[in-house]
């Protein structure tokens, strides 16, 4: 909407991408901060809580905490982009259409978890990857259908590393679900994933804002690739989103997100790499999530071939609590991390 005041009235304030980001962002933390605490007494009223890891006993006192917080900052963010970005810029709607199409997933996994009490009941691996691929394959296909560059970049070299052509639908695919997975494993903490996915979310966006721009693509051999900036907006609005969700998932954590968070965060930071030219930098932008995702596959890994376990369990949070770590320290550190990665994955934008 905001946009559109520079079209019809001349407000050439609203023609900004950063100043349409920066309102975007408040009015998403504003509203996630308004209707937190609404939806915190609705689903205790509801006993819409998150079922509990019975083998961390540290966690025994998090039972009754609701879930599914993901709604909520997802619904900000959704009224957010929509006051704010271009309504016809096609990567703006693929956007969202990742955001809440993941979010959807996330909301029918964690429903069933809920009604059962289980954190198994929910959908099931093969059910969650299918539908996972399916909106993966929808919103890679719009990309390629809209002429998007199917080059594949890699850090510190300008050109091309080569043109994956219709490969890259697969390839898109894969970003999505690896992304997705990875922050939904670790979700395990209070606030363990959130500050870890604004900090990704903010180095995205500066990279698909610069992506974006013939003048600051062209100064750092960036590709430029023409209307991909208006998406740092919604970039933006889910950072204020979660900005306002950290307030009541901070420790001791009064509402988790639930797989409706992590999910479309998930998808949604590979929605930005690929946009970005940058899904390999992902791997640096989302360490915390690439850590824990290893920690996993190794442990599983290590079982299956040698009966032994590598960490004391899995993902690598669980590991350093059963070391007896307080919880808020090992959240903490991972946070830094997280934003020490980031801060790399930038530095690496102009050594090429």
């Amino acid at each position: 909407m905001l946009y559109y005041f520079y079209q019809i009235f001349d407000i050439n304030l609203f023609h900004y991408i950063t100043f349409r980001a920066g309102f975007a962002f408040f009015v998403s933390f504003c509203l996630t901060m308004f209707l937190m605490p609404k939806f915190i007494a609705w689903a205790k009223a509801k006993k819409a809580n998150q079922p509990i890891n019975k083998w961390v006993k540290a966690h025994e006192n998090k039972k009754n905490t609701p879930t599914m917080g993901g709604a909520i900052f997802l619904f900000s963010t959704f009224i957010a982009s929509l006051l704010c970005v271009d309504l016809i810029n096609i990567y703006v709607w693929d956007g969202l259409l990742v955001l809440l199409g993941f979010g959807a997933i996330g909301i029918k996994d964690d429903l069933g978890k809920i009604l059962s009490g289980n954190n198994l009941e929910g959908l099931s691996k093969k059910e969650k990857m299918g539908l996972i691929i399916i909106i993966g394959f929808i919103a890679s296909l719009i990309l390629l259908k809209s002429s998007f560059p199917t080059t594949l970049y890699v850090p510190f070299y300008k050109k091309p590393l080569i043109d994956l052509g219709y490969l890259a639908i697969f390839f898109w695919i894969l970003v999505m679900a690896a992304a997705s997975n990875a922050v939904n494993l670790t979700d395990g903490l209070d606030g363990l994933a959130t500050v870890p996915s604004i900090a990704a979310l903010t180095t995205l966006g500066v990279i698909v804002y610069i992506v974006g721009n013939a003048v600051l693509s062209n100064y750092l051999f960036l590709p430029n690739i023409k209307d991909v900036g208006e998406v740092v907006i919604i970039a933006s609005a889910l950072s204020g989103g979660l900005f306002g969700f950290l307030w009541f998932n901070s420790y001791p954590a009064e509402v988790f997100m639930g797989d409706t968070g992590s999910l479309s965060i998930g998808g949604f930071l590979a929605y930005m790499a690929i946009l970005g030219k940058s899904e390999i930098l992902l791997i640096l932008i989302g360490i915390i999530f690439v850590i824990e995702t290893l920690s996993v596959m190794l442990q599983v890994g290590s079982y299956k071939i040698r009966k032994k376990r590598i960490f004391l369990m899995a993902p690598i949070h669980h590991h350093f609590e059963m070391k007896n770590w307080p919880e808020n320290k090992i959240i903490v550190r991972f946070w830094m991390i997280a934003i020490i990665a980031n801060l790399l994955a930038l530095i690496t934008l102009k050594i090429r």
